[in-house]
C-alpha cells in the first residue's frame, strides 16, 4: 500500500516519537463489518450499533495491526479521571469488562496499547522523549475545561519538559460553532482562551479546540507539539457526531510502546 493509498485508511502521527512508541489512528474507510449509517469500521461499543459487530471490527483492528495486545478502550464520559495500566489485555476479555471509566490512559510497560475513542473531540496522544512512558487523552471541550490534560500530565511520572504531544482528528474551528456558555466556560477563568473563539451570528462562535488544548499544554510546560490542523466534520474519513446528526460510529487514537 502506497503513502496515499495509506493516510486513506490510516494516520500515522507525524512527530519524532522515539522508534519503541508506536502510534495510529483508524478512519471509518478500513474494511470492517460495520452498516449504514456506521459502515464500515465503527469502534464505538455504545454507538448505537450492535455490540458484537463493533467487536468484530475491535478483533479485527488487533489483527490487521498485527497489535502486541488487545487494546485497553475506556469508558469516557467527558470527565477528568485517568487511568493507568500496567498489564497487557487477555485476548479473551469481553469488551463490556475491560473498559475502565476515564477519559485518559497511561501506560509505561511495553505491549500495553492505550486507545481513545472520538466522534469531534479531540484526541491527544503523549510520548516521553526516551520512550519509557506513552499516554493517550479523550479531550472534547467539556474535558479540556474540567482539565484532562492537566489531569492526565500529573499522574504521569515524565516531566513536561520531557513530553511531546501529538493532536489528533477533531471537529475544526470553521465547523465548530458553540454557544456563550461554552466559551465563557473557557473565557472566564483565562482570558487568553478567548483567541480560540471568533463570533458568528449573536450569542454564538467558532471555537478551536487545537488552540484551546496547545494553550493548555504550553502552560504546562509541554512545548513539543504536532499534529492539529484536521476536521472531522469536513472530512469523510472520519465518524463525526455533529455531521451524522448524533448516529455516528467512533474512530480509535491508539499508542503503545513497541
Amino acid at each position: 500500500m502506497d503513502t496515499t493509498q495509506l493516510s486513506d485508511v490510516l494516520i500515522v502521527p507525524d512527530w519524532p516519537a522515539p522508534a519503541n512508541v508506536r502510534a495510529v489512528v483508524t478512519t471509518r474507510r478500513l474494511p470492517g463489518n460495520s452498516q449504514p449509517p456506521f459502515d464500515a469500521f465503527n469502534l464505538g461499543l455504545r454507538s448505537g450499533e450492535d455490540e458484537a459487530v463493533v467487536r468484530s471490527n475491535r478483533d479485527l483492528l488487533r489483527r490487521a495491526l498485527s497489535l502486541p495486545e488487545p487494546p485497553h478502550w475506556l469508558r469516557q464520559v467527558h470527565g477528568t479521571g485517568v487511568v493507568e495500566f500496567a498489564d497487557r489485555a487477555s485476548p479473551d476479555t469481553p469488551a463490556d469488562v475491560e473498559e475502565a471509566e476515564g477519559d485518559a490512559a497511561i501506560a509505561r510497560d511495553a505491549g500495553v496499547v492505550l486507545a481513545i475513542l472520538t466522534a469531534d473531540c479531540l484526541p491527544v496522544l503523549f510520548c516521553a522523549d526516551d520512550g519509557s512512558e506513552v499516554a493517550a487523552a479523550h479531550a472534547g471541550w467539556r474535558g479540556l475545561s474540567a482539565g484532562i490534560i492537566e489531569s492526565c500530565l500529573g499522574a504521569m511520572q515524565t516531566q513536561p519538559a520531557r513530553l511531546m504531544a501529538w493532536l489528533g482528528p477533531a471537529i475544526g474551528p470553521l465547523s465548530y460553532e458553540v454557544g456563550d456558555q461554552v466559551r465563557a466556560t473557557f473565557v472566564a477563568p483565562d482570558a487568553s482562551a478567548a483567541d480560540a473563539f471568533r463570533p458568528t451570528r449573536p450569542g454564538h462562535w467558532h471555537c478551536d479546540l487545537y488552540t484551546l488544548a496547545r494553550q493548555r499544554l504550553h502552560a504546562l510546560g509541554v512545548t513539543r507539539l504536532y499534529g492539529g490542523g484536521f476536521d472531522t466534520l469536513a472530512d469523510p474519513r472520519f465518524y463525526s457526531y455533529r455531521r451524522d446528526a448524533g448516529a455516528s460510529g467512533r474512530f480509535a487514537s491508539l499508542i503503545w510502546i513497541n
